[in-house]
């Protein structure tokens, strides 16, 4: 069984945030991604501190799917660096790790 994973990645704006999370969604890349509005992230990029307010997706997917869904946002996200980052999920309620391992299944007819 592939492992379940969770996702971080923050975006600009909630009109981006809600074009990627409704892509992996509907390509099974991922079964659930969560939209938390309202992050305030303090960063060093090229030299200098910036601050900027974001959005932050919480996104639920497998290992197996890990490659494609990173592409994914790759190709979607509008930083030049975008920020994802990979959590194992070690352990939660086995019938909701089951439902993510299912929801994120490749379509045979695909």
């Amino acid at each position: 069984m592939s492992e379940a994973l969770l996702i971080l990645t923050n975006l600009p704006g909630l009109a981006e945030a809600e074009t990627i999370a409704r892509h992996l969604v509907e390509r099974k890349l991922a079964a659930c991604v969560n939209i938390l509005p309202a992050v305030q992230s303090v960063y060093r990029w090229e030299g200098v501190v910036e601050q900027a307010s974001e959005v932050t997706l919480l996104i639920k997917t497998t290992s197996s799917r890990y490659a494609e869904l990173e592409a994914a946002i790759k190709a979607l996200h509008p930083y030049a660096l975008p920020e994802i980052i990979a959590i194992p999920i070690v352990a939660g309620l086995p019938a909701y790790l089951n439902w993510i391992t299912a929801e994120t299944q490749k379509d045979v007819n695909v």
